[in-house]
């Protein structure tokens, strides 16, 4: 496992890139190669069903592969946007903001969480910084929007201008990872206080009370989980006149990082690329990327479910349903990566199976016997 930089990347996103939000039409994933995926479930030595959702998941990886039997992923590949939120100066986090600069470093060194399960999983890491307060390292800075977002219960996150270019470096970056041959993405999230910003979007288009939504983030005690609601709470009053404008949206409560995942998320569905989504962050840029590029949620499947209530609100808005449940908040992109394997061995059983045919394995069985011929009898026949 290895944590890069591209630092070949330009260094800007070029102003005609950020002229406008606007993606190509995403097509879904391939159904007919679902069907053939459905079907040699049935043919494969197990009875019908019995491997429950391990089935679905490789039936959904076939289909964005467009043959079945599918291939293991050959090169997953994990990108973690880093940026910091003026929020996080009201005491929302448990931790100060400093710790997004200091853990951007730890990713680069290969000491994350992240890094250790990703190194499991057989994927690399990435790290870039869209909004870090001061400066990292010139490998991982070269799509940096600004320093830091705006604190969203009193000012807008961003400028217009900074939120398309926020949405056109995702994008950039996700080209980037696909021309360089990843065949799954992995969006992670590093940014004190991002869980805020997370936790209004999804609030805004879901038309959620903040009390129903707020979580705990990185573990914050009652009076922060308090003030944590008063800011949420008057976000959401800025965010509701713009839930159907999503880069009104973006600009007003989210933050650079947030933006730039929606791009990504959006252009790797545009892109045909398959995504597991990780925790609240990367599910609430999820949500906004399916408006940004519609249908882009057929390309994801949820990692797993974290502890914030706001992530199963998100999760289920959108239909998915978590591979895994272990009640983990960190972030990252470390749930996702934890469901990785799983994926893996979902398309590993639909590749490697042996048929019934090629086991020499009997059917019989396993469906109910035929009913005997109905034989009429004449008189006859049942004559002495």
């Amino acid at each position: 496992m290895s944590t890069e930089a591209n630092s070949t990347s330009s260094a800007a996103v070029s102003s005609a890139a950020v002229s406008n939000a606007e993606f190509e039409p995403v097509t879904p994933p391939d159904r007919d190669v679902r069907a053939l995926a459905d079907a040699r479930q049935l043919d494969l030595t197990k009875p019908a069903g019995s491997l429950g959702r391990l089935e679905a998941l490789a039936g959904w990886a076939a289909a964005c592969q467009g043959v079945c039997p599918p291939h293991a992923f050959a090169r997953p590949r994990v990108v973690v946007f880093a940026g910091d939120h003026g929020i996080a100066r009201n005491g929302v986090s448990a931790y100060p903001p400093e710790v997004t600069a200091q853990m951007v470093a730890n990713f680069l060194g290969g000491g994350a969480a992240v890094n250790v399960l990703a190194e499991v999983a057989g994927a690399t890491v990435r790290v870039v910084d869209i909004a870090v307060e001061v400066d990292t390292d010139p490998a991982v800075s070269n799509y940096k929007v600004r320093r830091s977002s705006g604190s969203i219960d009193r000012e807008d996150a961003l400028t217009h201008e900074e939120t398309l270019q926020a949405i056109a470096a995702g994008r950039a970056i996700a080209d980037e990872e696909i021309d360089g041959g990843a065949d799954l993405l992995i969006a992670g999230d590093m940014g004190i206080g991002n869980t805020t910003p997370a936790t209004v979007l999804i609030a805004a288009l879901t038309d959620t009370e903040p009390v129903a939504a707020v979580g705990r983030g990185t573990g914050i005690d009652d009076a922060g989980w308090i003030r944590k609601t008063a800011a949420i709470r008057d976000a959401l009053r800025r965010a509701r006149p713009h839930v159907r404008d999503t880069v009104a949206l973006l600009r007003t409560v989210s933050g650079a990082d947030l933006a730039a995942m929606a791009g990504f998320l959006a252009q790797a569905a545009s892109r045909r690329t398959p995504v597991i989504l990780d925790g609240v962050v990367v599910t609430a840029a999820a949500m906004a990327a399916d408006e940004l590029a519609f249908g882009a949620r057929d390309w994801w499947v949820a990692g797993h479910r974290s502890t914030e209530p706001a992530h199963t609100i998100a999760l289920t808005r959108m239909g998915l349903t978590p591979i895994v449940e272990f009640d983990m908040r960190l972030g990252e992109g470390s749930g996702a990566v934890t469901a990785l394997p799983i994926l893996q061995g979902a398309v590993a059983i639909l590749a490697k199976m042996a048929t019934f045919s090629e086991a020499g394995v009997s059917t019989e069985g396993s469906k109910p016997a035929a009913e005997p011929e109905a034989v009429e009898l004449t008189k006859t026949d049942t004559a002495d």
